[in-house]
């Protein structure tokens, strides 16, 4: 744990959150800023900087997070496939647009207002 991360503490529940997923490993919980109708985070309970700082051992549980991904995104409201569907962003370092230093993927989800298709319905 970094003691000054932000998603370090919302993990160990310092700070709260509103939660949709927690285990041993993991964290989700919905942005405080969404840009979607469905905007989670998904965030490893031990501290990684961001993608960037994935090595070699790193495999197993980065993979277990990705699988958590598209289960969270329907389970809290993305709309189902093929008409539907879900993104999920990870940025790493200024220049990428991260904004905590904490590896987390935003899950993204439901209609888009910028979007000229129509959304499917719920």
């Amino acid at each position: 744990m970094s003691h000054d991360c932000l998603f370090c503490k919302i993990a160990h529940h310092e700070i709260p959150a509103k939660v949709v997923f927690e285990d041993d490993e993991f964290i989700a919980f919905h942005d405080i800023n969404p840009a979607a109708p469905v905007h989670l985070l998904l965030v490893p309970k031990h501290h990684v900087g961001s993608l960037a700082d994935i090595g070699t051992n790193d495999g197993a549980w980065l993979a277990r997070m990705m699988q958590l991904v598209p289960r969270l995104a329907f389970e809290n409201g993305a709309n189902p496939l093929p008409a539907g569907g879900f993104r999920m962003v990870a940025n790493a370092g200024l220049e990428g647009g991260q904004e905590v230093d904490h590896l987390h993927f935003h899950i993204l989800g439901g209609a888009r207002p910028w979007n000229k298709r129509a959304a499917p319905a719920a």
